[in-house]
């Protein structure tokens, strides 16, 4: 698939297919229904303003249990399997950008929204598990490579933020061992500069020795070493 496909000239995106816009903004509009801020309206709590403050799954899980966490993953991996199916099932075929590319560009949309929210005030969680669900949907390949490495950084850290930061900088270079292709390499560098942004913080607290572990997998960590 030509690089093109993916990132068409400006004289081109000018021609952009209104039902591609179309698809593109309801990718971001899927994405920005949080999981976590949903659920807690439900339970009279804005997860922001708990823990860490983030509207993320692990903040969930810290702040409110693991029930909540687990749905909030499976929203947040939902719409971005949504958004993205949406995508790839309605592109114009005839249009300037590839089904493919839809599919590509609606995926980081949604996770676009899941960070900045629209429905929220533009505060929302950090893209990882919105990301996987398009992942799951474009290539799923790469889903349990990525759980695999995300498991062994974390059990051998536990640090859940660094786990996923290294779990998405592996997505480009698996593109790259793989020979996925121009468009999906650079979905990948973009996804993954992307998780590396929102989780600056984390990165930051861990320079600084101020990061908290997550307890459980280090015990983990710990018993297999005994």
């Amino acid at each position: 698939m030509p690089f093109a496909a993916l990132t068409p000239p400006l004289s081109v995106a000018t021609a952009v297919a209104p039902l591609s816009v179309l698809l593109l903004v309801a990718a971001y509009l899927i994405g920005s229904l949080s999981g976590s801020l949903l659920l807690g309206k439900l339970r009279g709590v804005d997860i922001r303003q708990h823990g860490s403050g983030n509207a993320g799954g692990t903040n969930a899980f810290r702040t409110q249990g693991l029930r909540f966490a687990l749905c909030v993953v499976v929203i947040d991996i939902g719409k971005g399997v949504l958004a993205t199916w949406l995508a790839l099932r309605f592109a114009p075929v005839a249009a300037n950008w590839s089904v493919t590319a839809h599919g590509y560009l609606a995926a980081f949309a949604a996770v676009l929204g899941h960070v900045w929210p629209i429905w929220h005030g533009f505060r929302g969680g950090k893209g990882a598990a919105t990301l996987v669900g398009g992942l799951a949907v474009l290539w799923p390949f790469a889903v349990p490579v990525l759980v695999a490495v995300w498991a062994v950084v974390i059990v051998a850290s536990g640090y859940v933020g660094l786990a996923t930061v290294i779990a998405a900088v592996s997505l480009p270079l698996l593109a790259w061992i793989t020979d996925a292709g121009m468009p999906r390499l650079w979905f990948s560098l973009a996804a993954a500069a992307l998780i590396v942004f929102t989780h600056r913080g984390n990165l930051a607290r861990l320079r600084a020795g101020t990061e908290s572990r997550f307890a459980r997998a280090r015990l983990l960590h710990r018993w297999r070493r005994s």
